[in-house]
């Protein structure tokens, strides 16, 4: 199995979770007689929003990640670069 199918299985796996998570809550405000619809909807919204903000959080710690990788690569890009001239310069000390 590859890294390809492991991460679109892992993937699969946390979207049910959610779904579910969602099912069961939404059954849970829907059949709570004791609370009223005012204190459901609220509830319901920040439900949401907590969401929305945890899906920020982690586009951007990717993004940073993703930025810091690109980076790294250009660096050893530069770095690989130099050391080829180096070697290839006949008056060098090496």
């Amino acid at each position: 199995m590859n890294n390809s199918n492991e991460n679109t299985l892992i993937l699969m796996l946390n979207g049910a979770g959610v779904v579910v998570a969602y099912a069961l809550l939404g059954i849970s405000l829907y059949m709570s007689t004791d609370v009223p619809l005012a204190t459901k909807g609220y509830w319901g919204m920040g439900v949401v929003l907590l969401t929305l903000s945890l899906i920020n959080v982690v586009k951007y710690r990717f993004d940073a990640r993703s930025a810091e990788d690109r980076i790294n690569r250009i660096e050893e890009a530069r770095n690989e670069k130099l050391l080829e001239e180096v070697l290839k310069d006949p008056k060098s000390d090496i």
